[in-house]
């Protein structure tokens, strides 16, 4: 123990802040974690993920503890969902006791949510670290409730979280220093649910810039395109009866994402209707972002809808609801629109506009390609999150709130 808080000082010394982060996931947490070193901040990446899935870093940056993600990856693909959601709660907590018993000196430790209770306790007692907790979502409390809320408006059997995954997530947010959150719409959530805003700090994600990016169009179908979970959480029901009935010349709708079975029904009323391309691999869905003409996300919640950044840098305006956070990435009425979520009409109106005036759409889509190079990507991202936790750990190390 003493050794460990040795090696703390030395870091001191050198004015260097190591910043460890951890996630069972890969969420953003690899892209995160990347910039860290970039910066010369990241100590290590710890990972359910085996080390082999783990790029742009060196191995002597990376612990893994795979154990559970074989397992839980193979159920998921046989399709066992039942099984694969019995086995979360084993998985969260043993990767959070394996996390606590391994983690090394460190000025901050960030972990995502759920995943790191023991471990961010640990931090804390060996090292004085500055705790973190990512949220990539609204409030989990504030979550389950608009959720089910869907659920029940659309007759769905809702599945409530698991209540010991919610206690944990809850008592990381009551004992970490920090809890960062990717947008607007997700930091309301948690002062709306009472925690103090003094606790909070909002980092939008960044996007690939060099990943995603326009190609020419090869056709003139005004087409609108929707990339994410076909999900009620995502709205598609409310994309689907807005757009999937119009009766347009030249004029398509693709989805393209994992289908879930809540919306087969609603695939089913609407067939014939749209074109459903299934899960795209990440590196070709600039090729298919670059056919649209707008971009629609009509999500009832999502902490920060990343698939808006991706279609602003392949050079589409973007329609999407107030919980996205739209409002983080661009103006309403500039390069795009920002309407209610479960407002099926306002969609529509948007759309057909565009569709009706083609210079507005071409402004709009030149001014989405300009705001999200302007924004500078994962690299902003890096900078003003080390920033944060500078300004932050200070305040920690001196005691101040």
């Amino acid at each position: 123990m003493a050794k460990g808080k040795s090696n703390l000082s030395r870091a001191h010394i050198g004015g260097t802040m190591i910043v460890h982060i951890s996630s069972i996931g890969q969420f953003s947490a690899f892209d995160f974690a990347r910039q860290m070193m970039r910066l010369g901040h990241l100590g290590k990446l710890y990972t359910a993920y085996p080390r082999w899935k783990v790029d742009g870093l060196p191995p002597e940056k990376v612990a893994t503890f795979p154990w559970f993600f074989v397992p839980k990856a193979f159920l998921g693909k046989l399709g066992l969902r039942r099984a694969e959601r019995a086995f979360n709660p084993i998985v969260i907590e043993t990767f959070d006791r394996w996390l606590a018993k391994h983690i090394e000196p460190c000025d901050v430790f960030h972990c995502y949510s759920s995943f790191g209770l023991q471990a961010h306790r640990a931090a804390k007692k060996r090292y004085n670290a500055l705790t973190v907790c990512h949220r990539g979502s609204s409030h989990i409390s504030y979550q389950e409730e608009i959720l089910r809320e869907e659920y029940n408006r659309w007759g769905v059997p809702f599945r409530p979280f698991d209540q010991r995954i919610v206690r944990r997530e809850l008592q990381e947010y009551e004992e970490c220093d920090l809890i960062t959150v990717p947008s607007t719409f997700a930091y309301r959530s948690f002062l709306e649910k009472g925690v103090p805003e003094d606790k909070l700090a909002k980092l939008p994600y960044g996007v690939d810039l060099h990943m995603f990016h326009p190609v020419p169009k090869e056709d003139d179908v005004f087409r609108v395109i929707y990339v994410g979970a076909m999900s009620l959480q995502k709205g598609v029901p409310y994309l689907l009866e807005a757009l999937a009935t119009l009766q347009l010349p030249k004029f398509e709708l693709w989805l393209i994402g994992g289908l879930t079975d809540e919306i087969k029904p609603f695939f089913k009323k609407y067939e014939g209707r749209f074109r459903y391309f299934g899960v795209i691999p990440r590196t070709k869905l600039y090729q298919y972002y670059s056919q649209g003409s707008v971009f629609v996300l009509a999500s009832i919640q999502d902490g920060f809808g990343v698939v808006q950044a991706q279609a602003m840098a392949c050079g589409l305006p973007v329609i999407a609801t107030t919980n996205t956070g739209a409002e983080d990435l661009f103006t309403d009425g500039v390069e795009g629109f920002i309407v209610p979520i479960r407002d099926p009409e306002a969609i529509r109106e948007k759309v057909i506009y565009l569709y009706e005036h083609p210079e507005v759409r071409q402004e709009m889509a030149q001014a989405a390609l300009q705001r999200v190079k302007s924004m500078g990507g994962w690299n902003e991202y890096g900078k003003k999150a080390a920033a944060v936790y500078k300004e932050a750990l200070n305040r920690h190390r001196s005691g101040r709130k």
